[in-house]
């Protein structure tokens, strides 16, 4: 048979059916033969194609076990075979079996060779590949181990020193409560000193303790040994040499070239950092305080046991001029009523533009000339900095949270933030805004002054009686009162004026469902207390929220729960206009909204050019076209339902055309005007001038300048700008300035604004007017007014 025949008969064989050879293998198992290595010899040659399986696969008959052949017998005396012996003796066993071998031919041999040779090449190449790519990895994790060493090597510096900062912080913390722990014996020792002298007497006590402390120090200084080398070489007096010595130790060692006087300052403003920064505080909370004549012959003990010490008692208070001190427990929608007189008068007019405050005001027909009383009863930094700027970066004191965390929590920060309450909005400050012209006050306040929960760092409910003390000096001036619920609970925005800086906490977040039900409940209280008929004809307008951020917050959830607030304080009895934020979504985008179908319903935009790149960077010009064109347009378009929501005002706006007054953007934070707005977000942060020059020309120096300093050209602008932005806002149902006072920031207070010449003495006389044409405005580049300052 050829070779081509047989290997096709090979192929088929082993293509046969796999079930049935593995029965005859199953069968035959023992009936094949093998050589002396136990493999299997080839089968023999087929004498016909028809010769069956069964004849195939079986051998010649076995002989019996006892038979013997030569090939299976030898003496355990004889020596091994050798291979070439075993292999001759396989090859006769076959030949004998009638066992054939298989015929290879060259070409076979050759194919198959190769096929080995290439499987042996791709292995080894594979081994190869493989030690390479582990090589690799094992370089890889070392490269990564060596930089993760470098890493720990590098922040384990900054983690010691983060470490002892945290230590320094919580010593001095420490330090600063047991200082706030005063006696009541030191405490009445102290306020029976400031009842003996005038606060001038004070002062020049005080002085003239300081005078005397420099002169100790200065004669203690000239008394001082100089001891070492330098004093045994007989060189003290050598100046230069020791210029030159102290010089090659360093700063620290170098003589000061302060005087003793300056010296004096120093120190103390070091000790005042050290300590917290109370004299600033105390400084902005308020002097001395209060007479409270109105407790002279009233009996501490008529306020039960269980109320002393709270904010039903006017023994523990720190200002009880104007209130009703007559204890009460009486509550009204869980809010005491404590402090209140038990009448009321209305009949007042706060001027001849606007209906008595016992008559309706108008809403929509007479428009609302507000200012806002920010600060007061819920921080701000930029409004009242003393609280902020004696802290360091370090300190990250940065709103009322922290402010009051930094105090040691709420019960040592009720004394300095009640002094502010009392002090900073008074009656005469009602008296002032009656006679600028205003008609309404917007009085903003946190959750905290009605409810606190676990964890809370706000001194609360103590706003409480001077919200309602300060109503009261309102109505005496005929002012309608904008109730603003500026902080909700966990933020409704996370910036600072929301009482705490960070993540937004309400309709978002974990806990965002609960703190939406806590404002809820809030509302409730406030909407059953405020129901009553003595403010029926002052609290005019009641707030939902302030600046909900709408923008990350999910609108259609805003919504929803500004609905169901609508629903339930109209429910509890609020008459009120309900006033509503636009939550920055732009004022086109609450045409249709499902809000709409609430009856005196007001939408409330706050308007800003310094907050908005696209506004900030407009020259003098530009911007006072905007103000008199753009937000006209803008507040006729809101006002229209067919292409707006309808009822709309502007609740809070400025003067001020820069971002440049200390802490409006945060605390510690750059500005847009000059380019250093650092947020540490790349999306926020703005990192290049924004002035409109756009260079390094930009400069606050002049924008925060005193006022006398102002130039004429700039002064102009300032009064036009502003009265623009009233007829603007006055094509809506009118405007809320922001804000009254201020401590430093004169383009943010009207009342320093006044003083400076820079805002209408009443707002309703005005000696400008927005042009038709706008090529009529000023050029105030053709005046000198520089657009960098």
């Amino acid at each position: 048979m050829e070779p081509d025949h047989r290997e096709r008969r090979r192929r088929e064989r082993r293509n046969s059916s796999s079930h049935e050879h593995d029965a005859e293998r199953r069968r035959r198992r023992g009936h094949r033969a093998t050589d002396s290595q136990g493999d299997l010899l080839p089968r023999p040659h087929r004498s016909s194609r028809n010769q069956s399986d069964s004849e195939w696969d079986s051998p010649s008959p076995r002989k019996r076990r006892g038979d013997s052949t030569p090939s299976t017998q030898r003496s355990r005396q004889s020596a091994p075979l050798s291979l070439d012996a075993i292999a001759k003796l396989d090859k006769a066993n076959a030949k004998r079996g009638g066992w054939k071998g298989y015929d290879y031919d060259e070409q076979y041999l050759k194919e198959v060779r190769a096929k080995e040779k290439a499987l042996e090449k791709d292995r080894v190449k594979g081994e190869r590949e493989e030690r390479k790519r582990e090589r690799a990895i094992e370089s890889d994790a070392a490269i990564e181990a060596a930089a993760r060493r470098r890493r720990e090597s590098r922040q384990r510096p900054r983690e010691e020193s983060k470490r002892r900062s945290a230590a320094a912080h919580a010593q001095a913390d420490r330090r600063e409560r047991r200082r706030s722990h005063a006696s009541p014996e030191k405490d009445e020792r102290r306020r029976a000193h400031e009842e003996r002298y005038t606060p001038s007497e004070i002062m020049e006590k005080k002085e003239r303790r300081r005078q005397e402390k420099a002169q100790r120090m200065s004669e203690k200084k000239k008394r001082r040994v100089v001891s070492g080398p330098l004093a045994e070489e007989g060189g003290v007096n050598d100046d230069d040499s020791y210029q030159y010595m102290m010089e090659k130790r360093g700063g620290a060692g170098a003589p000061s070239e302060l005087t003793e006087e300056e010296l004096v300052a120093k120190k103390k403003k070091k000790k005042k950092i050290r300590s917290g920064g109370s004299d600033g505080n105390q400084a902005a909370g308020g002097g001395s305080q209060p007479s409270n004549s109105n407790l002279e012959g009233k009996d501490p003990d008529s306020v039960p046991a269980a109320d002393k010490g709270g904010w039903l008692d006017p023994w523990s208070w720190w200002d009880t001029d104007d209130f009703n001190v007559t204890y009460t427990g009486e509550k009204v929608g869980g809010l005491p009523v404590i402090g209140l007189n038990s009448t009321w008068d209305d009949d007042v007019q706060a001027n001849d533009k606007v209906p008595n405050l016992k008559d309706d005001f108008g809403y929509g027909k007479n428009p609302i000339r507000g200012v806002n009383v920010g600060g007061w009863l819920n921080l701000e930094p930029f409004i009242t900095p003393s609280f902020f700027e004696s802290y360091s970066v370090r300190d990250n004191i940065i709103d009322e949270w922290t402010l009051v965390q930094k105090l040691g929590g709420p019960s040592q920060a009720k004394q300095t933030l009640e002094k502010h309450y009392s002090s900073f909005i008074t009656r005469q400050a009602f008296i002032d805004i009656r006679n600028a012209g205003f008609d309404h006050v917007r009085i903003p306040f946190g959750y905290w002054m009605i409810e606190t929960y676990d964890g809370d760092q706000y001194v609360g409910q103590v706003a409480w009686r001077y919200l309602l003390r300060g109503i009261e000096y309102a109505r005496q001036q005929g002012l309608r009162i904008n109730l603003d619920l500026h902080g909700a609970p966990g933020s409704q925005n996370g910036w600072n004026h929301s009482g705490r800086q960070g993540v937004i906490g309400w309709l978002n977040g974990t806990d965002g469902e609960t703190n939406a039900n806590r404002w809820l409940d809030i509302h409730h209280k406030l909407a059953v207390f405020f129901a009553q008929d003595r403010y029926k004809n002052i609290v005019t307008m009641y707030g939902l929220v302030n600046e909900p951020r709408m923008v990350d917050l999910d609108p259609d959830v805003v919504i929803e729960w500004s609905q169901k607030a609508i629903t339930q304080i109209r429910k509890d009895g609020i008459k009120a206009i309900i006033v509503f934020g636009d939550g920055f979504r732009g004022l086109d985008n609450w045409k249709d909204s499902p809000l709409q179908s609430n009856d005196d319903l007001l939408l409330d935009v706050h308007q800003y050019v310094i907050f908005n790149l696209d506004q900030i960077q407009l020259n003098h010009t530009d911007k006072l076209n905007f103000a008199c064109k753009a937000w006209t347009k803008q507040s006729e378009r809101s006002m229209d339902t067919s292409t707006g929501f309808g009822p709309t005002m502007c609740g809070e706006w400025s003067q001020a055309d820069t971002d440049c007054t200390k802490y409006i953007n945060n605390v510690n934070i750059g500005t847009r005007w000059e380019g250093t707005l650092d947020t540490g977000n790349a999306s926020t942060s703005v990192l290049e001038p924004y002035c409109p020059l756009k260079s390094n020309a930009c400069s606050c120096a002049s924008a925060n300048a005193d006022p006398s300093n102002y130039s004429d050209a700039y002064k102009k602008w300032l009064y036009q700008f502003a009265i623009a932005q009233m007829i603007s806002f006055e094509a809506g149902w009118g405007w809320f300035y922001w804000t009254w006072k201020t401590e430093k920031a004169t383009q943010w207070s009207y009342q320093a604004g006044i003083k400076a010449g820079i805002m209408p003495a009443k707002t309703y006389e005005r000696d400008f007017s927005c042009p038709d044409d706008s090529s009529d405005l000023v050029d105030y580049g053709k005046l000198g007014l520089a657009e960098s300052y």
